[in-house]
């Protein structure tokens, strides 16, 4: 599994669709580009034309044909620092478990609703960890639903 790691990718998954929710996250999918598809830009062969900031040349969002993911946990869901890691943590280790029955695709986890903090009061504990790991099983099973 592969980590998106630029805004460009995250933007990229964003615009595409969602393919799951549930109460507190989103499942985006964005189709990997087929070799040879114009839709995405394609690095050119020639190696000695530089191909970082600045340059003339695009690059490909997602090099490698396996599922990509990446998470992004707002500020306005998750005010402390502490829980927005341990969300972060959660989302990947779940996305490496269902890493196998996901297709070759780039996927961000989104949070989009807070957890409460008077139920969850400690930002590490393992109940607000279990229901994270709970609701995310949930939502991959549903991403793999959509795909078949």
């Amino acid at each position: 599994m592969q980590r998106l790691r630029t805004r460009e990718q995250y933007e990229a998954v964003l615009a595409g669709a969602t393919v799951a929710r549930s109460a507190h996250f989103a499942l985006h999918r964005c189709p990997l580009q087929a070799a040879g598809d114009p839709a995405l830009p394609v690095p050119e062969p020639v190696p000695a034309v530089p191909t970082g900031p600045g340059s003339v040349r695009s690059q490909a969002l997602f090099a490698v044909q396996a599922p990509w993911i990446g998470a992004v946990v707002p500020k306005r869901w998750a005010k402390r620092a502490v829980t927005r890691n341990t969300i972060k943590r959660q989302i990947y280790a779940m996305a490496q478990d269902a890493a196998a029955a996901l297709p070759p695709a780039a996927h961000v986890v989104r949070l989009r609703a807070g957890f409460d903090r008077q139920r969850y009061p400690s930002a590490t504990s393992e109940p607000l960890k279990r229901a994270i790991r709970h609701e995310l099983a949930g939502l991959f099973s549903k991403a793999q639903g959509a795909h078949a």
